[in-house]
């Protein structure tokens, strides 16, 4: 036997190595999130293309992430605050609405990116394997970059009331407070997505209906009024928006270390992140147990 001959049956008998083993996924936990980190870069591609299509051919560009919430604080202010005379708890008025806007802009972003995932993605998703919790997860970061523009803008009006019109605003817990709110309401945001993504992809007049939810949703939620302002609402059940609602925990924390001005107890805050912990267990089990057959239902 020559010496070729020899190496190319030893190389036969050795046995195979792969780089990477795709497998199904066989039990209900069986998350592989592991796969999600080893694919951060691609994390980075699907955040810098939806920076780019979103603002392609357009004049203002990244100018718009400010132009939205300060045109809708503005009218805002106007509506409820100087027509209908509701109260912001002593916050000037362009602090308190571009905040509250600011924060559910940003949840509402996520929702809804994340709910579309998978209509979103169909084509790529059909054609190359990849973790599919890179795509709202990417969707969480793209929308936390223009929440990051917004709020230096909101940190530049602070500056001038707290130097110019010398009020007194509590900045204590700025660097410490802020990321962990917006972590909390992209995973509340995300989560939520998640679950409605796993419908939506066999109901599609969900999506509709999610629209609409999210219209009348931020009325439960302290955006264009302080937490206080529930207890002159004349309904029995008004005292239970706040635990049944995770979005009124970080807004009204958010207002009340920034500004000093707010009404929150502890049981609010864990309930709210009970409920965030929940959506996030179900949001997970259904997107990944939703991702194996979401092909031939679409």
């Amino acid at each position: 036997m020559s010496t070729n001959e020899a190496g190319i049956k030893a190389q036969e008998n050795e046995p195979e190595h792969w780089d990477k083993i795709i497998s199904a996924k066989h039990g209900l936990f069986d998350l592989h999130l592991k796969d999600v980190w080893e694919y951060r870069y691609l994390i980075k591609m699907f955040i810098k293309r939806d920076f780019v299509i979103a603002y392609k051919q357009t004049i203002l560009g990244p100018l718009w992430y400010l132009v939205q919430p300060v045109v809708s604080s503005l009218m805002y202010a106007f509506v409820f605050g100087t027509l209908a005379g509701v109260g912001t708890d002593g916050v000037p008025f362009i602090l308190f609405y571009f905040s509250g806007t600011m924060l559910w802009s940003y949840f509402t972003s996520c929702l809804s990116g994340s709910a579309g995932t998978f209509l979103s993605n169909q084509i790529i998703f059909g054609k190359v394997y990849f973790p599919r919790l890179t795509a709202p997860i990417a969707t969480c970061g793209f929308h936390m970059i223009k929440l990051i523009i917004q709020f230096v803008l909101l940190v530049a009006f602070m500056l001038y009331y707290m130097f110019v019109k010398n009020i007194h605003l509590d900045v204590s817990l700025l660097c410490l407070t802020f990321p962990l709110i917006f972590i909390w309401i992209g995973v509340l945001g995300t989560s939520l997505g998640l679950i409605i993504s796993s419908l939506t992809t066999k109901y599609r007049d969900l999506n509709i209906l999610l629209n609409f939810a999210l219209q009348l949703a931020m009325y439960a939620t302290p955006v264009v009024y302080p937490l206080s302002q529930l207890n002159t609402i004349p309904f029995g059940f008004a005292e239970l928006i706040p635990y049944i609602n995770p979005m009124c925990a970080p807004i009204e924390f958010f207002r009340l270390a920034f500004f000093g001005a707010g009404t929150l107890t502890p049981a609010v805050v864990y309930s709210s992140l009970a409920l965030t912990a929940a959506f996030v267990f179900f949001g997970l089990v259904l997107f990944t147990r939703n991702e194996r057959n979401f092909v031939d239902v679409i």
